[in-house]
């Protein structure tokens, strides 16, 4: 099977022409090698999202975090307003 390419296992069962393995094996296999290649495939990007940060999900939590703050002045000056008026 390391004759075969990567990317070739999802086109080609390299499991095939192997004369002791019956069709139905041969298929069987053939997906747990494309099962394989795919549970890779997602752990490398995983791993690549876990190691940099995702600069689009960044910036919106920095606007978010900027709103936030806007809110919490604005809530913080009603709040004020409101004992204010209650000493007059």
């Amino acid at each position: 099977m390391s004759a075969v390419a990567i990317n070739d296992i999802f086109i080609e069962n390299p499991y095939s022409g192997h004369q002791e393995l019956t069709t139905l094996e041969a298929d069987v296999l053939w997906e747990y090698a494309k099962l394989a290649q795919n549970v890779k495939q997602l752990t490398a990007k995983s791993k690549t999202l876990t190691k940099e940060p995702d600069e689009i999900l960044l910036a919106r939590l920095r606007e978010l975090e900027k709103k936030m703050g806007l809110v919490m002045t604005l809530y913080k000056a009603s709040i004020w307003g409101v004992i204010n008026e209650q000493h007059s």
